[in-house]
C-alpha cells in the first residue's frame, strides 16, 4: 500500500489538505458493506467531530464499558491522529465489536450497506441516551430510571409528550416527516409527524433524485377497500395522504431502493436503473420551507448484478476533491467520475455499479443548534 498511498500522495501534491487523512481499511472477508458506511461517516465532517470530542472527553473514565460508540471513537481517532497522511488501517475492534452485538453481521454473508447505517446509528443514539439518563440519575437523588424507546421514535405519554433526549446524532441525521390525511368529506386534515434518520425511495428508469423525492411525497388517494377512519366523521371515508418533510435534517442521508422483492421470482432483484443525483440538490416540493439546499459529500456504490453478493465502494469528497475508497485502496478520481455511477439507461448493461446510499449535507445551515 506504500506505494499506492505515495500515488494519491504524489497526486494531490501541495494541494493536500492540512492535517486531513486518507486511510483505506482493511477488509475481514466481505465486510466491505461496513467500510464503505464507515468511509462516509468519516468524512462527514460535523459527525466526525463531534465523536472526536465524544472520545477525547471520555478516554479517561477508568470503568468505561466498551461498545459500537467507543470502538468507532477509537477509530476515527487512530484515523485522523496517524503520522502518515495516508496508508491503511484494520477497523478489527469495531467489526468484532459488531459481530459480538448483532448476529446478523456475524456471518460471512454478503450483507447490506444501509441496513447496517440503520443499525449503526440506531445503536449510537441508545448508547448516548442510556450515558445521559445514568448521568441524569446519578445528578439527581435516585428515582426510577425512565425508560428510552429503542430508535429515534418520541414516546408520548397520556398525551404529554416526554421530552426526547436529543443527542449530537439526532442533531446531525434526524428530520421530521409529516404525514397529512385529508378527509375528502369534512376536509378535515390530521397530520401525524415521524422522525426519520435517512429517507428510503421508490426508484423508476431514467429518473433523477428530483423526481423521486416528488414520489415520495405525492399525494395518494385512499378509498375502496382503503379508506380512512375520519375522527370528525366518525365513519370511513375517502381521504388523500401526503407525506412532507418538515424538517429538514443537516445531513440528508438518501437510500434507493435497488433491491425488490418479485413475487414471480420469490426472491429479491437488483434494479440497475439509471438515477440522476445531482452534486447540488434542492428540496423543494416536499418541504414545507422549500429553500433547503444540499451538496454531494459522499456515495455508498453497490457493485454486482444481485442482491445476495457484490461489493460495495464509496466516493467522497474532501476539501474540494472526490477520492475513491475501495477497502484497503483509495485513490483520487475526477468528479465527472460520479456520473458513472447513476446505473444503468438499458435493461442488461455491464455496468454493475450503482449509488446505493447517498449523504448530501445542507449548505444553509450551520450545525451548531
Amino acid at each position: 500500500m506504500g506505494a499506492a498511498g505515495s500515488k494519491l500522495e504524489k497526486a494531490l501534491g501541495d494541494q493536500f489538505p492540512e492535517g486531513e487523512r486518507y486511510f483505506g481499511l482493511e477488509n475481514f472477508g466481505n465486510t466491505c458493506y461496513c467500510n464503505s458506511v464507515l468511509q462516509a461517516l468519516y468524512f462527514c465532517v460535523p459527525f466526525r467531530e463531534q465523536l472526536l470530542d465524544y472520545y477525547s472527553s471520555n478516554k479517561n473514565v477508568a470503568d468505561a464499558e466498551e461498545n459500537l460508540l467507543t470502538c468507532l471513537a477509537d477509530l476515527f481517532t487512530q484515523i485522523s491522529s496517524q503520522k502518515k497522511k495516508t496508508g491503511v488501517i484494520a477497523p478489527k475492534r469495531f467489526v468484532q465489536r459488531l459481530k459480538k452485538q448483532n448476529e446478523l453481521f456475524r456471518s460471512y454473508m454478503h450483507q447490506d450497506a444501509h441496513e447496517f447505517l440503520n443499525f449503526l446509528l440506531n445503536e449510537l443514539v441508545d448508547i448516548l441516551e442510556k450515558e445521559a439518563q445514568a448521568a441524569k440519575n446519578d445528578a439527581e437523588t435516585p428515582s426510577p430510571p425512565e425508560k428510552t424507546a429503542n430508535g429515534p421514535k418520541n414516546p408520548q405519554a397520556n398525551g404529554v409528550q416526554k421530552e426526547p433526549l436529543v443527542t449530537w446524532v439526532h442533531k446531525n441525521f434526524q428530520g421530521i416527516l409529516t404525514n397529512e390525511t385529508r378527509c375528502l368529506r369534512c376536509e378535515t386534515v390530521t397530520a401525524r409527524d415521524e422522525t426519520f434518520f435517512d429517507l428510503s425511495l421508490d426508484i423508476e428508469q431514467n429518473s433523477s433524485i428530483t423526481s423521486c423525492l416528488k414520489n415520495f411525497s405525492s399525494t395518494e388517494t385512499l378509498n375502496a377497500e382503503d379508506k380512512f377512519f375520519c375522527d370528525k366523521c366518525c365513519s370511513l371515508q375517502e381521504a388523500q395522504k401526503r407525506m412532507k418533510i418538515k424538517k429538514p435534517p443537516h445531513i440528508l442521508v438518501i437510500h434507493l431502493k435497488r433491491f425488490k422483492y418479485i413475487e414471480q421470482l420469490g426472491r429479491y432483484k437488483k434494479l440497475s436503473y439509471r438515477v440522476v443525483f445531482p452534486l447540488e440538490l434542492k428540496l423543494s416540493n416536499t418541504v414545507e420551507d422549500a429553500d433547503s439546499e444540499y451538496s454531494l459529500f459522499a456515495v455508498v456504490v453497490h457493485v454486482g448484478s444481485g442482491p445476495n453478493h457484490g461489493h460495495y465502494v464509496s466516493l467522497v469528497k474532501s476539501h474540494n476533491h472526490w477520492l475513491f475508497f475501495d477497502d484497503e485502496n483509495v485513490e483520487m478520481i475526477d468528479e465527472s467520475a460520479v456520473q458513472t455511477f447513476f446505473g444503468s439507461a438499458q435493461e442488461y448493461s455491464s455496468n454493475t455499479d450503482h449509488g446505493y446510499i447517498l449523504f448530501y449535507e445542507s449548505l444553509g445551515s450551520s450545525n451548531k443548534s
